[in-house]
């Protein structure tokens, strides 16, 4: 078995979170942009709690929206950081991280932080 440096380290973030985060930006997503294709009335208080905020804040949740976006920007060009600090070089492994970390944010993120090379040597 060949064994690795740890250059080319990634790991997937998990099933729960990829469908949570889809879910939840999609819906937000959705809020914001469309917000007609939405069936307010069929989920209940939160659905009348959603419909208050598209009424009355439209505009802070567009600002809101777009915040996010930046955040996650934000995420992905500071897991190419994390990557570079922690041995990781493999081009294609770095644009991995950057890109599970745009569309999880810190779901993905949190994995490459925890991830420790130098224990992962001692192996």
């Amino acid at each position: 078995m060949a064994s690795s440096d740890g250059n080319d380290y990634f790991k997937r973030t998990s099933l729960f979170w990829v469908v949570t985060v889809t879910v939840a930006v999609g819906y937000f997503s959705f809020t914001v942009f469309a917000p007609e294709k939405i069936p307010f009335d069929h989920l209940g208080p939160f659905g009348s709690f959603c419909r208050y905020l598209v009424d009355n804040h439209a505009d802070l949740m567009y600002k809101g929206w777009w915040a996010a976006f930046a955040v996650h920007v934000f995420e992905g060009i500071y897991a190419l950081k994390v990557c570079r600090n922690k041995g990781i070089s493999s081009p294609t492994t770095r644009f991995l991280w950057f890109f599970q970390t745009f569309l999880f944010g810190f779901a993905s993120l949190g994995l490459l932080i925890k991830y420790d090379p130098k224990r992962l040597k001692k192996h």
